[in-house]
């Protein structure tokens, strides 16, 4: 697989490899974020996440890929650090905000300070075009959850602390996607970093949430919060994993882009699993979401 993908780097087969990656990635960030934001405190959510992680990717670090060398340690170091911050986010603003208004707020952000550093680090570029793409995408993500919270019936004493946590987070998005194409383009192995990604910036999360569940006046039985963790382990492998490898096949920005169509599929799930309500407003500005996508990847 690793010979394959790095065969296909630079070639029309590896930028349609990019889309499709993106595309699933934008999916399962969403299921994602519904398993970190369910029924479950988002800190044991998370940690639950993190623990299976552990388990999962260790054996595949340690003994199925090649161990990282020289400067692709410390890359590994600075993305314990950058992941670390943005879990850190990511509970507090779904601890004090409905999913389906934090979490287009948090991906909103994201796209457009990428589309910047992925300029500014990799010398990628848009065409007039694909930023009207990314106009009409920001719309819709933006308006979705304007229209969220205008309308969003319990919680409303903690929304406005939520958005400011979901705004800054939604920064650290763009830090993280930038600085993760770095360190996947820098390994010589992609699937080298994914490993070592996925069980080093796993090992924090677990302690966070073992000191809170113990803490609890009512603690949660843990069988359903581990099942959820597994759960949650598996499909981060594919969207993180998903995300970086198209960020290595094609280009950042428009794998960024690509990605935050989430909040569709993420209001979706919040309809059908979370019983949030979902009307023809919220209908209309997803399609503005898909659309800006579109045209993102049509004019590039």
């Amino acid at each position: 697989m690793s010979d394959w993908l790095t065969a296909i780097e630079g070639t029309p087969a590896g930028e349609q490899a990019a889309l499709w990656l993106a595309l699933t990635a934008a999916f399962l960030h969403a299921v994602f974020g519904a398993l970190q934001k369910g029924r479950h405190d988002p800190w044991l959510s998370r940690g639950a996440i993190d623990a299976a992680l552990v388990v999962i990717s260790m054996p595949v670090a340690l003994f199925m890929v090649p161990w990282p060398e020289g400067r692709v340690w410390g890359i590994l170091v600075g993305a314990m650090a950058i992941h670390f911050v943005y879990k850190l986010g990511m509970a507090l603003a779904y601890s004090r905000g409905a999913f389906t208004v934090v979490y287009p707020v948090v991906r909103g952000t994201g796209p457009l300070f990428t589309v910047v550093g992925a300029w500014i680090i990799f010398g990628e570029s848009f065409a007039p075009l694909q930023w009207l793409g990314v106009a009409v995408l920001l719309a819709g993500i933006f308006g979705l959850a304007i229209y969220n919270l205008i309308h969003v019936e319990t919680g409303r004493d903690t929304l406005i602390p939520a958005l400011w946590l979901a705004v800054g987070t939604g920064a650290l998005v763009a830090i993280y996607t930038t600085y993760d194409a770095y360190g996947i383009r820098a390994t010589p192995d992609p699937f080298t970093f994914l490993a070592w990604f996925f069980f080093l910036t796993a090992l924090d999360f677990p302690i966070i949430a073992a000191l809170r569940w113990r803490n609890m006046a009512h603690r949660p039985p843990l069988r359903p919060l581990l099942w959820r963790g597994l759960a949650g382990a598996l499909v981060a492998w594919g969207s993180f994993g998903a995300v970086m490898l198209a960020t290595r096949l094609g280009k950042v920005g428009e794998a960024a882009v690509l990605r935050e169509t989430s909040p569709v599929f993420a209001a979706v799930i919040g309809w059908l699993i979370l019983r949030e309500t979902v009307g023809p407003r919220r209908i209309a500005l997803m399609t503005l979401i898909a659309a800006g996508a579109v045209i993102v990847e049509v004019a590039g």
